[in-house]
């Protein structure tokens, strides 16, 4: 291909020179150690770096142009083209330089602020269970064809996934399913590609330090229902008990309503939920069909009801959605449960933001014939404004509290503990605070009896702990199983 035909569609800010729009083009980078000869380097304003530094080094490689939506630069030497949003370039870019897969391969973006990786996961369980290849991009890993990959970015740049998705089509594959952020919707990482199936899950409390408001957080999720430079998604999955979903249904989608109240079309009835998970009677358009799944609490019935949503949408009969429920038999860091032979129950969550706090919780309730002892941090450099309300809903709903740190980044770990103290000292709940975590969780599990149940929140499936300065290997299931293994129990 040549530079014209990759930038068809790009907004542009001048008229593409002749002998610029005829250079041949071999690969796209948005990573000047990754250009090669004849490369269309990509330049983006980060927020900690200028991307025009690196022009020089991509043309140094062979570049045979700089796509930027920042001014050229002084005794720039290259050819310099100037676009009006550097991502969404390089979003219509990518998905001309790989022939649209996004056309072949079906498309399922998840957004919300809770249960998008349960969800995700859920569906590539049932979409496999139907014979197809599946393809899921997320927050804990990336899989292609059954083999994982490590996992970047919740959702990465637009080229990152559209080389993806065609890799994922030359396997034989037929369905990517995608946890869309909406730091990537804001950003444009998703521009112009089509969506089969879009699912809302939920909009909670979170992301505010990027955002600033939740109208703005809510209208970045809408860019997936009502995208700009793309149709609208052919199926809409969305959440009836969750008011903003209303704001998400886009007439020229086909809507799946789900939910547990009378009024959902996709709704769940007769729900039981204990130690070895759930059972209910899903119903859709007068047909039931009877779920059992290992996840465990209420809170899995949405997540399982928004991933049959999307497998109706792709025309998947109700007892093989059941089979796939059932062969998800968990999602690492999502209420994982640690078993070293210990009389009480011991689960790690990534519940990070209050509502989760409270969901989890909630599901730890459910389970616990004694105490209900949590553990959880904030994370550093986020939005304060939810530390209090994390630290309201550990003191409203547990029994012993252990509040220690997350990931600390910059901040000072005893700032951040202050913080989330204002919310939970306005309840009675003995507490204890401890910002060395491995101490933290020790104090947890040396407080459990028989019968309790430790929850330890917030970092789930990360293996690392973000410092100032540095980050360091640490796994908070590892360090439970440690820990455990050392009072004595294998």
């Amino acid at each position: 291909m040549n530079v014209e035909e990759v930038l068809a569609g790009v907004a542009l800010r001048g008229i593409l020179e002749t002998a610029i729009a005829r250079r041949e083009v071999s690969g796209l980078a948005y990573d000047s150690r990754r250009v090669r000869q004849d490369f269309l380097f990509f330049a983006f304003q980060g927020s900690k770096l200028d991307g025009t530094e690196f022009a020089r080094d991509a043309l140094e490689k062979g570049a045979s142009a700089v796509v930027s939506e920042l001014a050229r630069p002084e005794n720039f030497t290259g050819a310099w083209i100037e676009a009006e949003h550097g991502r969404r370039a390089l979003a219509v870019a990518s998905r001309n330089f790989y022939k649209r897969p996004d056309e072949r391969v079906h498309f399922t973006g998840i957004t919300g602020t809770n249960g998008k990786t349960t969800t995700s996961f859920l569906i590539e369980s049932i979409l496999r269970e139907a014979g197809f290849v599946t393809g899921l991009i997320g927050t804990i890993e990336y899989r292609l064809a059954g083999k994982r990959r490590d996992a970047p970015n919740t959702t990465p740049e637009s080229l990152d996934t559209m080389e993806f998705a065609a890799e994922l089509e030359r396997r034989g594959g037929s369905h990517l399913i995608s946890e869309i952020s909406s730091h990537a919707l804001a950003l444009g990482r998703v521009f112009g590609f089509h969506f089969h199936t879009a699912v809302f899950t939920n909009l909670t409390r979170d992301h505010l330090d990027f955002h600033k408001t939740m109208e703005d957080y809510a209208a970045a999720k809408r860019l997936l229902f009502f995208p700009e430079g793309a149709a609208a998604p052919d199926w809409a999955v969305l959440n009836r008990g969750d008011d903003v979903s209303v704001a998400m249904a886009n007439e020229r989608s086909r809507l799946v309503w789900y939910g547990v109240s009378g009024d959902a079309q996709l709704r769940a009835e007769n729900i039981s939920t204990g130690f070895d998970g759930l059972r209910f009677d899903l119903w859709y358009e007068g047909a039931k069909q009877p779920m059992e799944s290992a996840l465990a609490g209420r809170i899995n019935v949405l997540n399982i009801l928004a991933a049959s949503g999307a497998a109706l949408s792709y025309g998947i009969d109700f007892e093989t959605i059941a089979r796939g429920v059932a062969a998800c038999r968990s999602v690492p860091g999502r209420f994982e449960r640690i078993d070293c032979g210990q009389p009480f129950l011991v689960a790690v969550d990534y519940a990070h933001t209050d509502d989760a706090l409270r969901n989890v919780i909630g599901v730890a309730r459910e389970m616990t014939r004694g105490r209900l002892i949590t553990l959880f941090g904030c994370g550093g450099d986020r939005d304060r404004t939810k530390r209090p309300l994390m630290g309201m809903a550990a003191g409203e709903l547990s029994d012993f509290v252990v509040l220690t740190s997350d990931n600390p980044r910059s901040e000072d770990p005893l700032d951040i503990i202050n913080d989330a103290l204002v919310g939970l000292r306005r309840f009675d709940t003995p507490h204890v605070a401890e910002p060395d975590r491995a101490k933290a969780i020790r104090i947890a599990l040396e407080k459990a009896c028989e019968g309790d149940v430790v929850l330890i929140a917030g970092k789930g499936h990360e293996p690392y702990q973000v410092l100032k300065g540095r980050t360091i290997h640490f796994d908070d299931r590892e360090m439970a199983r440690e820990i455990l293994r050392s009072l004595g129990y294998e």
